[in-house]
């Protein structure tokens, strides 16, 4: 089974890091899905995305990620981050209330903190 070297980092810590078969996140340009072999790109992730990477495991993890960079060469995937959270980390009830929130920003982040965890929005 083809692999690839993958990392999700955001400014405050590193959030994963591992093997994968299969990587999906959300750019200024629209969404990508990335396998191995890819060929080489950089993009600008977008405000209150959500990013989800298939481990050679099996297994899913998925990350609300709030702006930053991908960046992405035959061999690996680096995921710089400004904020995220893994899913499983995600307080939905505070996420929910974060939804009435004034400021558009935060807004945004809600909701991608729900799609994150499996809830809609």
């Amino acid at each position: 089974m083809a692999e690839m070297s993958v990392e999700l980092v955001a400014v405050e810590r590193r959030l994963w890091s591992g093997q994968a078969t299969f990587v999906v996140a959300q750019t200024t340009e629209g969404e990508i899905g990335i396998m191995p072999g890819h060929e080489p790109v950089l993009g600008q992730l977008i405000e209150g995305g959500v990013v989800k990477v298939n481990t050679t495991d099996g297994e899913t993890f998925v990350a609300a990620v709030h702006g930053g960079f991908l960046s992405v060469t035959a061999t690996a995937v680096i995921i710089l981050a400004e904020s995220a959270e893994l899913a499983e980390e995600i307080d939905v009830a505070e996420a929910r209330s974060a939804l009435q929130a004034e400021d558009e920003a935060e807004r945004t982040r809600a909701a991608a903190r729900l799609r994150a965890a499996g809830q809609t929005a």
